[in-house]
């Protein structure tokens, strides 16, 4: 029997080889650390594809509608809140807000970090022209660095789009809307979570929101 490989032989075993090798070292790379402005999760809400909540009952409804996700809230002071199915340490997250129709009144937006329905950070403004950072910790509801929602003349009021910014950065968390910076505070009580959205109501009901273009970015 010959020990010799033919070239035949020699050629096989060599691609076998470089097969081998190639799957080792791809199993040695290390994941790509995301860089600023890299999109890390989006959805423009024209397919079910990803595991957002959505519900129907006495309080009101909420789920893919019109090109968006749309959130009708009937009763007064209720919230209701959405979630992706993500998961993120720190992030950059950005979504246009329309409302339809009902009280301008009302609250708006973002949240981050979202561990359960007690424990989550909330970034909201109202149609005539309010904006908050907030968070649920433990189930107990406190805003950060102001008692009180504040004005903004960024927000643009009635039945309009807004462009909402919210970053959830180490302990850092910002806000913006339509570009420009409203709000600036430390929190350290949350670190990771899911990302959502977020529409509620004070003393009168019927609110109607439109929600499209949802990203995260690496901040």
């Amino acid at each position: 029997m010959s020990i010799f490989l033919n070239n035949g032989e020699m050629m096989k075993r060599f691609v076998f080889l470089l097969f081998l090798f190639t799957l080792v070292l791809s199993a040695c790379q290390p994941e790509p650390i995301p860089l600023p402005g890299d999109v890390l999760f989006s959805d423009d809400f024209s397919t079910r594809e990803n595991a957002w909540t959505h519900l129907v009952n006495d309080g009101g409804a909420m789920d893919y509608n019109a090109g968006g996700f749309r959130m009708y809230v009937r009763e007064p002071n209720l919230n209701y809140w959405t979630t992706a199915g993500q998961n993120f340490a720190n992030a950059r997250i950005e979504v246009d807000a329309l409302q339809y129709s009902g009280p301008q009144e009302n609250r708006l937006g973002l949240v981050c970090r979202h561990h359960d329905d007690n424990n989550y950070y909330f970034f909201v403004i109202s149609t005539d022209g309010y904006y908050a950072i907030g968070k649920v910790v433990g189930g107990v509801q406190s805003l950060l660095g102001q008692d009180a929602m504040q004005f903004a003349s960024a927000i643009q009021t009635g039945v309009a789009i807004n462009h909402l910014r919210a970053e959830c950065d180490g302990t850092t968390l910002r806000f913006y809307v339509n570009d420009a910076p409203l709000a600036l505070v430390d929190d350290a009580d949350l670190a990771t979570g899911d990302v959502g959205l977020l529409a509620g109501t004070f003393s009168e009901g019927g609110l109607d929101v439109l929600f499209d273009n949802f990203q995260v970015l690496q901040p």
